[in-house]
């Protein structure tokens, strides 16, 4: 920052706002700090009382805070999402369709350890919808030296963007309804229109729901029926807890699963079961996710719905963050549940 006189300042920017007065009219800026001065505003300065200005002079190779917003952002935004114009030096990050988004925070520690450089997210791992705002960058002074904002761009080419999405791919679901109380016609099934209608939600096709009793055998058949019909997951809902009519975890064996977990550190969610049969993730839902808007279901399907290889040690690092506080208004996504991972 320096003084200079104002018939110097032409492509200087200005350090701070500059108030202009019309008495008995008007009292604001009538220049914004960060502001360009271009020839054409000499004259209306000077009106405004001004000979001499605080500037940094971008000749001095430094870049204003709005390029040097641009640039960072540019190299930190991955596909799918939409960068708007700055605002006071920040620009927004916001998602340009529906996705898991992935934020990479070690290097997002190291790009804010940089100095003035001011990058903020949200939680990755987790499903945002097409609108939503995800992150803002802009550093901090008017003006920052060139070979800061060079360094940034270097830290990024790395290993690319810092903040992406991850599309989900919509999928052929096949739901199997446990139960004999249900299959049986003594109730309702209350729980497979709740999972139809979450699949759905994702942009997935329900091939089916087949209602089967609390019978190993016939459960392992509805999953093979699935399997054979080309479903590309598999949910199978009920019969999850430690009762002796509970037998879907073995259902889920018996068709020829690979069990990658089986628990899981989440409330609600703690019977919850990840299994494969190659490629396909077949999942024993415990009955919170009938009753909870959000549970081990929202935290764990949109992220194999996106490809995620989720593994056992993804689903026990779920722990911190994944207890549901039971709000007497549930506001999740905006709140902690499952975001520690």
């Amino acid at each position: 920052m320096k003084v200079i006189n104002v018939e110097e300042a032409v492509g200087t920017v200005l350090c701070h706002d500059i108030t202009r007065i019309v008495p008995g009219k008007s009292k604001g800026p009538g220049f914004r700090r960060g502001h360009v001065v271009r020839p054409e505003d000499v004259f209306e300065l000077r009106k405004i009382g001004k000979e001499h200005l605080y500037v940094f002079d971008l000749a001095d190779d430094f870049v204003h805070e709005d390029d040097a917003a641009r640039r960072i952002a540019r190299a930190a935004a991955g596909p799918g999402l939409e960068l708007d114009e700055p605002v006071e030096g920040k620009i927004t990050f916001t998602a340009g369709m529906d996705g898991m988004v992935e934020i990479d925070a070690a290097r997002l520690l190291r790009l804010n350890s940089l100095g003035d450089v001011l990058f903020a997210t949200i939680h990755g791992n987790q499903l945002v919808r097409r609108g939503r705002k995800l992150a803002g960058v802009r550093v901090l002074p008017l003006a920052v030296p060139e070979t800061l904002v060079a360094a940034a761009e270097r830290l990024l080419a790395e290993e690319g963007p810092i903040v992406r999405l991850r599309p989900l791919k919509p999928a052929r679901v096949g739901i199997v309804v446990t139960g004999s109380e249900v299959y049986n016609g003594l109730i309702e099934d209350k729980f497979g229109p709740v999972v139809q209608g979450k699949f759905e939600s994702y942009g997935c096709t329900v091939l089916g729901k087949r209602l089967v009793s609390d019978d190993e055998v016939m459960t392992a058949k509805a999953i093979r029926g699935f399997l054979g019909e080309g479903a590309e997951f598999i949910v199978v809902t009920g019969g999850m807890s430690v009762d002796p009519d509970d037998r879907t975890p073995a259902a889920i064996r018996a068709a020829g699963a690979e069990v990658i977990s089986y628990g899981a550190p989440i409330l609600p969610g703690a019977m919850f079961m990840l299994a494969r049969v190659g490629g396909v993730p077949v999942l024993g839902l415990p009955g919170c996710v009938m009753y909870y808007r959000a549970s081990v279901f929202d935290l764990v399907v949109p992220r194999l719905l996106s490809g995620d290889e989720v593994t056992r040690d993804d689903i026990l690092a779920l722990g911190y963050g994944g207890f549901c506080e039971g709000c007497a208004t549930c506001r999740y996504p905006a709140c902690g549940f499952g975001k520690g991972a």
